[in-house]
């Protein structure tokens, strides 16, 4: 098994691959995990996996600058192969961001990307919180049980988004999703590679992931 984890300057690519490693010799796999700024290498692999963190037009823009890329993951997606976006990643699979400008993403899930009500709170959202889901929703959350804490950093979050299409959400002054999956593509807002034996676990599901 392949499992590309995409560099285009955004994201925290040697910790995510290192705790897909982690993932892998949990569940005695070998996969081959590479960080890569090629698109042919990508359009190859057999997973692929788009990190991300900053503002969604900065990312939006550091992908389109990696030429071919972007159509390299739409085409990978399309074939069926399991897509996962971290934090910024999985928001540039909504319709639109509108942090700093209207941007467009790729449109593989509904909603936009705004900035957070959070009223009486401070932003972005740093640190633990608890994720809200029912047992058994998707392949993707197996092991885990409502309550399990990730790791969050973030100012922006999917609004208007498709309740089928969200299998998790955190609470901070409301809901906030959490956690995605549409078809073969999920992504989530909290950084898995930073969170620890729920993060492992997540990574666990998307290497066995058969969607």
């Amino acid at each position: 098994m392949k499992v590309a984890v995409v560099d285009y300057g955004s994201g925290n690519l040697a910790s995510a691959s290192r705790a897909l490693a982690l993932a892998g010799q949990q569940l005695a796999l070998a996969p081959e995990i590479f960080i890569t700024a090629d698109p042919d290498a990508v359009a190859r692999a057999d997973r692929v996996v788009l990190p991300g963190q900053g503002a969604f037009a900065d990312c939006a823009a550091g992908l389109a600058a990696v030429s071919g890329m972007r159509e390299a993951i739409e085409a990978s997606a399309a074939r069926g192969n399991p897509f996962l976006g971290i934090c910024v990643g999985m928001q540039l699979m909504a319709q639109r961001g509108l942090e700093h400008a209207i941007t467009p993403g790729f449109g593989w899930i509904a909603g936009d990307v705004a900035e957070m009500p959070a009223p009486g709170l401070r932003l972005p959202q740093m640190g633990w919180n608890g994720l809200d889901f029912e047992p058994g929703a998707h392949p993707l959350l197996e092991g885990l049980i409502p309550g399990d804490h990730a790791y969050f950093v973030h100012s922006y979050a999917l609004v208007d988004g498709a309740p089928g299409e969200t299998i998790a959400t955190t609470e901070y002054g409301g809901p906030v999703v959490a956690f995605v999956a549409s078809g073969n593509r999920a992504g989530t807002q909290f950084h898995v590679e930073k969170s620890q034996e729920v993060g492992i676990r997540i990574l666990m599901n998307f290497l066995r992931w058969a969607p």
